[in-house]
């Protein structure tokens, strides 16, 4: 299983969750008034694409599975690509 590193490695690392991915991404489609079916799809692809990466590696930082995740999304809905980037940086 792939280890990721918290930010700013102040956390423990955890073990790469496949859920907590789906969650984000569907919730960021959610936020962006996405319909019901196509945010689970688009979380269903944006998180195996994710996957497939994640699991080539012994380990990865939250911020680099951020990054693919977004660029992945960017593709199938750009506008939750953009709140899924940036909602941690509202203040």
């Amino acid at each position: 299983m792939t280890e990721v590193i918290k930010r700013n490695g102040k956390r423990e690392t955890e073990n790469f969750s496949p859920d907590k991915l789906h969650q984000s991404v569907h919730a960021a489609c959610l936020s962006v008034r996405s319909p019901e079916g196509e945010a689970k799809q688009t979380a269903d692809t944006v998180s195996t694409l994710v996957h497939e990466w994640v699991a080539r590696k012994p380990s990865v930082t939250s911020n680099d599975i951020r990054r693919v995740a977004a660029q992945a999304l960017e593709i199938f809905h750009p506008e939750a690509a953009y709140l899924y980037q940036t909602h941690e940086m509202v203040v």
